[in-house]
Formats: structure tokens, C-alpha cells, sequence
């Protein structure tokens, strides 16, 4: 797939969606009918209608058995007429469990022209895009063999080394290799390096998901004063260890420079780090990565380090497919709308109403209603889903041509319940983004934020862990919590819960007062380690907004600093 996309092609695809569809679904049919899973509901045929008729709507975890065998050992041709080539693993930080998903190179190839043509929409956006430089922080993780002698890794990690990406990386601050290193923090540390020499050309700063780009920036509050030493050197530090980064780092560090290490000292000083990002790399015009849905948590922080430039969501996509990009991407985080793209998969929707119950109605993608909300269903070239569900709430908030635009509402599943009352990822999002009022008062930023429901008292309640920065260094390591203002937080967030939640906190006494516990700094950077030494990866890591392992919540309990409770039931 070429890399010359330009906006006709966008045209052409978001005015022909019905006709793109049919012809998508007609290949993915003709090339998977035959497959054992297919076969028992089409013997054979390739009939569009017959397969809405009989081929039924699925999870994940009923299609599994069959990706277990194929991952096994037993021919591909269980679930796909085509060979498989790898096998993609999802984060497991959204639904607590990894999940497998057996794919080809046509997932890769919709990958780079999906990434293609986002940098065709930002181009026309941000001023000096396709001529500045991206620091744009990628990482892989180790890729092992299934049962089958097939590759399986995290998504993100099988499309950085692949042919595809590498055609991608050309206008990055980092060499391609500084990617590919299997050690996170040599891999870090080479790219801020890179990206601190070459500052005056960076664009655009990011990460996929913005946990990753928050820990980076605890990462430089930490490692700032060696880098400068090594650009003040000419000399790359000798625990970089990894020759393929050692080597082509050098080549780009160059000659000693004093000049640029006395500005990074300068900056790195400052009492406050508001604004960090941009005084480091000043002519940076956007921060590219996901801040919709419970991504959201991190605003404060990324406006706080970045003097609140605008926060890019390019893409909507994911381990099973790629769906759509958001054509408008200087648009706030609340605004931030994806359109589809026709030729990705096959897309069909089952209407749900705003608390994500499902109606009978499903409809193709070209038939959804303005305004409504539905869960999206992905049929995929790879043949390992069809009909499948993907667990996402979206709502319809215009068109493109004759293509849907969506707004990522949330995760399908309840995330948080002690009683009877079904918390979402969006009432916690709403909660959270009305107290974060409350720390800016006193001057603190969030950021680091998850939760989960402690049954083990009577009765139940919330438990919130909040990693607290000040805006300004006070001299001191000691952060200074402020009991009144924390204690308002938490009145605050559980004022903005939903109302079954309030009554049965307050008239029915049957949830307990909701409490945040601080934790120490750094502690959200432990979390992250955590989940990657048991299989996620760093460029897809999300911070889980729910904690369900034990061992976890144990990394987060080790590291509390102080505990407050609300002290009055909020309003019904």
C-alpha cells in the first residue's frame, strides 16, 4: 500500500461507504466461507444476506476456542481462508484479560495507510507538519513464538517491526533502531536524547496513549541533568548498552555542545515545570495522542507540561481493527469525533440506548441515526472475527460524505459496583474531570488516577488513587496535602455520580463514604512496570481506570501516603 495518500482518497472513500462496504464484505465472504467456523452457518456461500441471517453476533471469548486451536497447532483454515501470520495481543488494561487475535498482512497494511492518511488531514491542519519532525515515543516488546511456531506480541510491537512501519519512521527525531530496542528505559532515554539534539525541528510530541507520555516526563525530571551531560560531552552515557542505539544515538549527538546544555539546565531548574514541553522544544504546534474516553484523566497533566497545546487524537483504532480518524484534529477532547473508513473491515452496529442496553435493531454502517448510540460490530479480512462485538458505546455526531462520524463514549461494561449500582467509565470520567476543579484551586495537578470497589468493608465503597503533583517545587520532596481541600475532592466526585449511586450512598446508607487514597510519586510509573513485566506493552499501555489483580492494587497500597474520606452524602 503506497504512502501517497492525498484527501481525494479520503473523498472518494467516505463518499462511496455503501458500495465499499458491500464489496468488503464480498471479499472477506469469497476468501473465508469455506473455513470450518463460516461453514456451519453458509456451507459455501457467499451471499451477503444469508451471512446477516445466520452467521450470529459473537464476543470475543465465544470465537476463542477456535483461535486457540489455530494458535495450537491445528490448520489456519479453521478460521481464515488465508494464511495467518502472526497472532496480535491486546494490552488486557481495558477488560483485566489479554486477549489474542490471529491476523495477516492486510491488518498491517491498513495500519500504515490508516496512519498515512491521518498525517495527510494533520498536514492540513497544523502549519509546518510534513516539514518539522515528529517525536512521537514508540516502543516494542519481546515477541515470542505460540504453540504453532507463529509469532505473538502486543499489535503495536508486530507493526513497529515490520516492513510497513519502517516506511513510516522517516521524519521521527529517533532512528529506527532506538525503537526496536527490547529495553524500555535504554529505549527512552535514546529517544529523549534524540529529540533534545534535534529540538528545534520537533512539530509534534506523543506517545499513543497518555499515561506513557506522563511517565516520560517524570523519566526527564529524572534524568535530565545526564542528558545534558551528554550533549555537553558529545558522549552517549556508558549504561546504553544496546549497540544499535549507542551507535546511531552518536551519529546524531555529534560534536560536544555546551550552548544546548547550559538552555536544558536552565529550563529543567525552574521551580516550576508547567510548560516543560514547550520550552524544551519550542516550536512543538500539538500533543499526538488518545485523550478521549477515560484517556481523558490525563488533561490537566498534559496541559500543565505542555502550556495546554492542543491534545491530538488521530485515530480510532485497535487490536482487532482499524476504524477511523478524526478529520478535525485541533478540536477539544469533548469534541474529538472519528469517521469511519469504508475499506478498513465491515462494520455493522447494534443500536443501544444511552445506558448501552442493546435494542433489536442492527444496522450497516451507511444506516446509523444522528445522534444515537450503538456497539459497533467488526467483521475482519483475517477471518478470526465476524459479527464480532468490540465492547465500545459510540454515539453518531454528523457525516462525512455519506460516512458516520462517531464520539467514543466509553467502555460497554460497568466498571465500578458495590451494591446494585452500575458505575461506568464515563460517570467516573465526569466525576473525575468535575473535581479536578478542586485540586487546581490549591494549585496540584493530577497525574495518576485509578479505582476499584472495596467490598471487604460494610458496607462497600469507592476507592480512588490519586497521584498529586504541585504545580510549583516548594523546595522539597514532601508534598504538601491540604486535608480540607481533599476531603472536598472527594465530595465532589461523589456529587457527580450518577443518581442510583447517591441514593444508595445516602438515603439507602448502602454504599460507604467514597475515599482517596494519595499515593507516593512515581507510584503510577510502578503500576505501568508491573503490567509490562506480565505481558503488556509500553505503547499500548493504559493506565486501567478499574484495578482487578491483587497484585496490582498490592503496588498501589505499598506506596499510599494518606487516606481522606467524603464527610456529608451528596444530593439526590
Amino acid at each position: 500500500m503506497s504512502l501517497g495518500c492525498d484527501f481525494s482518497v479520503l473523498e472518494e472513500l467516505t463518499s462511496n461507504a455503501k458500495k465499499i462496504q458491500d464489496n468488503v464484505l464480498d471479499k472477506i465472504l469469497k476468501t473465508n466461507a469455506n473455513t470450518e467456523y463460516l461453514h456451519r452457518f453458509l456451507e459455501g456461500s457467499s451471499d451477503k444476506e444469508l451471512f446477516k441471517k445466520n452467521v450470529p453476533v459473537v464476543s470475543y471469548e465465544d470465537v476463542k476456542p477456535y483461535i486457540d486451536r489455530v494458535a495450537n497447532g491445528e490448520p489456519s483454515d479453521i478460521i481464515s481462508g488465508e494464511p495467518i501470520t502472526t497472532f496480535n495481543r491486546s494490552s488486557g488494561t481495558s477488560s483485566g484479560n489479554q486477549k489474542i487475535y490471529p491476523t495477516n498482512n492486510i491488518y498491517f497494511e491498513n495500519l500504515l495507510f490508516g496512519y498515512a492518511l491521518s498525517s495527510v488531514v494533520m498536514s492540513k491542519h497544523v502549519d509546518g507538519y510534513k516539514q518539522g519532525k515528529m517525536m512521537i515515543f514508540r516502543f516494542t516488546h519481546q515477541i515470542s513464538p505460540t504453540p504453532c511456531g507463529l509469532p505473538i506480541a502486543p499489535a503495536l510491537t508486530s507493526f513497529t517491526k515490520s516492513k510497513y512501519y519502517s516506511r513510516m519512521a522517516k521524519n521521527s527525531t529517533s532512528p529506527y533502531v532506538v525503537a526496536l530496542c527490547p529495553d524500555p528505559k535504554q529505549s527512552m532515554y535514546c529517544q529523549l536524547l534524540c529529540g533534545l539534539v534535534q529540538r528545534d525541528e520537533v512539530v509534534s510530541v506523543g506517545t499513543t496513549f497518555p499515561s506513557v507520555l506522563v511517565q516520560i516526563v517524570h523519566f526527564l525530571e529524572n534524568y535530565w541533568k545526564e542528558l545534558s551531560s551528554n550533549i555537553r560531552s558529545g558522549h552517549v552515557s556508558d549504561w546504553i548498552t544496546d549497540l544499535s542505539c549507542r551507535d546511531s544515538v552518536s551519529i546524531i549527538l555529534g560534536e560536544p555542545n555546551a550552548e544546548l546544555a547550559d538552555l536544558i539546565e536552565k529550563e529543567c531548574r525552574q521551580e516550576s515545570w508547567q510548560g516543560i514541553i514547550t520550552r524544551l522544544w519550542p516550536k512543538t504546534k500539538c500533543i499526538e495522542t488518545i485523550v478521549t474516553g477515560t484517556m481523558s484523566q490525563h488533561i490537566p497533566a498534559l496541559d500543565y507540561y505542555s502550556n495546554k497545546l492542543p491534545l491530538v487524537s488521530k485515530v480510532y483504532a485497535s487490536s482487532e481493527a482499524f476504524y477511523g480518524l478524526n478529520l478535525n484534529p485541533l478540536s477539544k477532547p469533548q469534541h474529538v469525533s472519528y469517521t469511519f473508513l469504508p475499506n478498513m473491515s465491515y462494520f455493522e452496529f447494534i443500536h443501544v440506548d444511552a445506558d448501552g442496553e442493546a435494542t433489536s435493531e442492527i444496522v450497516d454502517l451507511v444506516d446509523v441515526k444522528l445522534g444515537d448510540y450503538y456497539e459497533p460490530l467488526v467483521t475482519n479480512y483475517s477471518g478470526s472475527l465476524h459479527r464480532c462485538k468490540v465492547g465500545d458505546i459510540l454515539q453518531v455526531t454528523g457525516f462525512y460524505n455519506n460516512t458516520p462520524q462517531f464520539r467514543f463514549v466509553r467502555r460497554k461494561n460497568t466498571v465500578l459496583c458495590v451494591d446494585v449500582e452500575p458505575t461506568t467509565e464515563e460517570d467516573i470520567s465526569k466525576a473525575l474531570a468535575r473535581a479536578t476543579v478542586v485540586l487546581e484551586s490549591s494549585d496540584l495537578i493530577l497525574t495518576g488516577f485509578t479505582c476499584y470497589g472495596d467490598i471487604s468493608t460494610v458496607p462497600g465503597h469507592y476507592v480512588f488513587y490519586v497521584e498529586l503533583k504541585a504545580k510549583v517545587n516548594n523546595g522539597t520532596t514532601v508534598l504538601q496535602l491540604d486535608n480540607k481541600v481533599l476531603v472536598e475532592y472527594c465530595c465532589v466526585m461523589e456529587e457527580s455520580l450518577s443518581g442510583i449511586y447517591r441514593r444508595l450512598r445516602g438515603d439507602e446508607g448502602s454504599i460507604g463514604a467514597l475515599e482517596i487514597r494519595v499515593v507516593q510519586k512515581g507510584t503510577f510509573d510502578s503500576l505501568m512496570e508491573f503490567f509490562v513485566s506480565r505481558g503488556s506493552s509500553i505503547s499500548q499501555y493504559k493506565t486501567p481506570i478499574c484495578i482487578k489483580s491483587a497484585e496490582a492494587l498490592q503496588v498501589l497500597e505499598d506506596k499510599v501516603l494518606a487516606r481522606f474520606f467524603s464527610d456529608r452524602s451528596p444530593t439526590l
